[in-house]
């Protein structure tokens, strides 16, 4: 049996991202999953992290037979800023994963990354491969970064790495400069979880407590409100349609505020929702919406919603970022202004045509995870690496 350790940027919970969905889905492999670090600055900014600091401590999550979460220990801050303090907090972390190796009996496994900062702790852990698996472009963060020093850690994983995926195009582009073997394995969908929403009779009733009341149409989105997505858009066609309703469903990032939405009493904020739930969600959306502001970052993003969304074969209107939804355009309303958006949402709701629906259920189900890792599988097989 292979040994894996995944090097994570994304908690094991409480929401599944692609870090879990691929370690959840590796066949014939004992995982070791670690959550990423939280800084000792970190829980003055947001509260609900202070309990992080401390749970380093804990023995290792069983989350299944051969999948183990342990969270990473705390770490000094600004090391994205400053490449000394990574690389004290890369010893850091290295002398922890060696400690949780040696207890499961982990000799030299792969070591699946998914951030640059991890450049300075590969090096300190036996290891038989180093992949990365790049889902963002993290010099385009906002914070407490140097872009340059992000790029530089970077550009030092990606090519001492044995294979590196990437999520979108303009990754691929720039990672490839760094390494003949990157492979672009976009993000995916639960297709089975999702695909139930085609199939109401297969949700469970009554409808959940917080949509009784919102009247349809309803047209909603699904996933992390932060900065990069479009809120103007979003007020441009709540104001222009006052008789739609407006569900934002996901957690509100701390350094993003939504207060000025409150006017609105058609936009509902519902917070994060447990993913095994969110089919009822959807299930009452009229239409799907992808909201993403034009930048660096939007541009190169993957969005799990957005192939959630074809899953479903609900409508779906989205801005022309990231640039991954052009490749659906036969059955997604694309629009680049807010006009554009507002004719697009219109003529989503009224929609029907089941050429479309079957279409974008088709898409969902080539995007599935199954799909994604059996497709990352079959590439390491061939490398020699698994």
């Amino acid at each position: 049996m292979k040994q894996i350790i995944c090097l994570s940027t994304s908690n094991w919970h409480p929401f599944p991202t692609r870090k879990q969905q691929v370690m959840g889905r590796l066949k014939d492999a004992d995982i070791l999953y670690f959550d990423p670090p939280v800084s000792y600055l970190a829980p003055f900014k947001d509260k609900t992290l202070r309990e992080r600091l401390h749970a380093f401590k804990k023995d290792g999550e069983k989350i299944k037979d051969h999948l183990t979460v342990y969270a990473m220990p705390p770490v000094l801050p600004f090391f994205n800023k400053f490449r000394l303090i990574n690389k004290l907090n890369g010893q850091k972390q290295a002398r922890f994963v060696r400690k949780i190796m040696k207890k499961h009996g982990f000799e030299k496994p792969v070591l699946w990354c998914y951030s640059p900062s991890a450049a300075d702790i590969a090096e300190k852990i036996p290891h038989s491969a180093v992949i990365y698996d790049c889902v963002d472009r993290h010099s385009a963060y906002k914070g407490m970064i140097n872009p340059r020093v992000v790029d530089r850690m970077e550009k030092e994983l990606a090519s001492a790495a044995d294979m590196v995926f990437c999520t979108a195009k303009g990754l691929e582009k720039t990672l490839r400069e760094y390494n003949g073997e990157t492979h672009l394995i976009p993000n995916g969908a639960n297709f089975e979880l999702f695909s139930q929403v085609s199939r109401p009779s297969e949700i469970l009733a009554p409808p959940p407590d917080d949509l009784f009341n919102v009247r349809a149409p309803i047209l909603g989105f699904v996933g992390m409100l932060q900065e990069c997505i479009d809120y103007a858009l979003l007020e441009a066609v709540a104001q222009a349609h006052p008789e739609w309703s407006f569900v934002l469903i996901g957690k509100t990032q701390p350094d993003v505020d939504l207060t000025f939405l409150s006017k609105y009493r058609n936009i509902h904020l519902l917070g994060l929702k447990p993913h095994k739930e969110l089919p009822r969600y959807l299930a009452l959306f009229d239409v799907c919406l992808n909201l993403f502001r034009s930048g660096d970052l939007s541009k190169d993003v993957s969005p799990l919603k957005f192939y959630e969304y074809l899953a479903t074969g609900k409508p779906v209107v989205s801005t022309p970022q990231p640039e991954q939804v052009l490749e659906y355009a036969d059955v997604v309303y694309i629009a680049g202004t807010p006009r554009d958006f507002i004719k697009k949402c219109e003529l989503a709701v009224s929609e029907h045509d089941a050429w479309k629906v079957r279409r974008r259920l088709e898409y969902g189900r080539e995007a599935s995870w199954d799909a994604r890792v059996a497709a990352m599988e079959k590439l390491l097989k061939q490398k020699g690496i698994f």
